[in-house]
């Protein structure tokens, strides 16, 4: 069964049906209604009725690097030398989760390459070793597909674009192979400057492709270009807000108020180095990107398993409950919880989709060459 689901393409032309709830488990809540919740009930309580009907789409899970050293585990029972299993990311309702092929710095430019698809590799046998819990997914049809079947749905990427070696046809391959986003940094035709004109031709390629741009760490020019040039809602993976907090991954407003008029998506890191080392900071960076780039530009990023240090309270996925509770106390409407958690991944990934499919018909596989001269 887990091959035939592989096998499957629900990019082409089926209608999705609306995300309901495995076999056994409460009706699906639906948001701005009593049913997520009494207003007067606990915020923890109210936290957990939200998220079992809208959970969280995670959009930065480091394990396939975490899991690369171990000799031995088990993800279905649990393992405890890594912060990510299936026990855990049931605790905490997430739904779906990007998992990233990130390569540590110092890695040998000549390895990137083969250690990207090293990494894909892997998290192809991991899900394979996990039917029970966790389920291959690229389109949003196929993430609603997992959750509907009670599996966590796992998506390829972020990759550093340095696994590109400069070329679209690779770009091309690691697609066919799953991959959903890739970072622009750490190129030189990504670099302080902006985009060259070979870079520029990659953002085309992916919008094609249907594969998301990932800006954290990406210049300003970069970020900026990139924006204006998709076709397809961009997103940062791992920023927060640098009003609150000067990280160089966090994003200045004008960036998340581009960001947010463009449909795209800042998913706050929970991690203490970018927002703080309390619930309530990770929160108050939610507030102020919402308050910047609206309710459809913010999202939620684990970080999990990336060797960063977490917020007191949310040192596993499991502890995601407790950021929506306090997010509850706050004042959070349900239907900016619901976009928060769950339903702006789903949009960002449909429309992708969608763009993907129209590109493709009027325009081939782009022969650009990094080698070429701008002029």
């Amino acid at each position: 069964m887990a091959d035939l689901q592989d096998e499957l393409d629900t990019s082409a032309g089926i209608v999705e049906l609306p995300v309901t709830e495995p076999f056994g488990a409460p009706p699906l809540l639906r948001a701005g209604t009593e049913a997520a919740g009494d207003p007067a009930a606990d915020p923890l309580e109210r936290a957990h009725a939200l998220l079992r009907a809208h959970p969280v789409a995670d959009g930065h899970s480091g394990l396939p690097w975490a899991l690369r050293h171990l000799p031995w585990y088990d993800l279905q029972l649990g393992e405890s030398a890594v912060d990510t299993d299936v026990p855990r990311l049931r605790e905490g309702h997430v739904g779906a989760l990007f998992w990233s092929l990130h390569l540590p710095e110092g890695l040998a430019a000549d390895r990137a390459v083969g250690a990207t698809l090293e990494q894909l590799d892997l998290v192809r046998s991991v899900i394979g070793a996990h039917p029970e819990g966790l389920r291959p997914a690229r389109t949003a049809g196929q993430v609603i597909d997992a959750r509907n079947c009670g599996r966590v749905a796992v998506l390829i990427g972020p990759a550093t674009a340095a696994a590109l070696d400069d070329s679209l046809a690779l770009l091309r391959v690691l697609h066919r192979l799953g991959l959903r986003v890739l970072t622009l940094t750490g190129t030189s035709w990504a670099s302080e400057a902006g985009l060259t004109r070979f870079g520029e031709e990659v953002v085309r390629e992916m919008s094609r492709l249907g594969v998301l741009a990932d800006l954290s760490g990406a210049s300003e020019a970069t970020a900026a270009r990139t924006i204006a040039l998709s076709r397809t809602p961009v997103l940062c993976t791992r920023s927060a807000a640098r009003a609150l907090r000067p990280h160089p991954a966090n994003l200045p407003d004008d960036l998340l108020a581009a960001l947010g008029a463009a449909g795209g998506l800042c998913m706050v890191p929970l991690t203490a180095e970018q927002t703080g080392p309390t619930v309530r900071d990770v929160a108050d960076h939610l507030d102020h990107v919402r308050a910047v780039a609206g309710p459809g530009g913010v999202g939620l990023s684990g970080t999990y398993d990336t060797g960063a240090a977490h917020p007191q309270d949310l040192a596993d996925p499991s502890g995601y409950p407790r950021l929506i509770a306090e997010l509850v106390r706050r004042g959070w409407p349900d239907t900016d919880l619901a976009l928060l958690t769950w339903g702006n991944v789903q949009r960002v990934l449909r429309t992708a989709d969608f763009t993907a499919r129209a590109a493709q018909q009027r325009r081939e596989p782009s022969p650009a060459r990094a080698a070429e001269p701008d002029g």
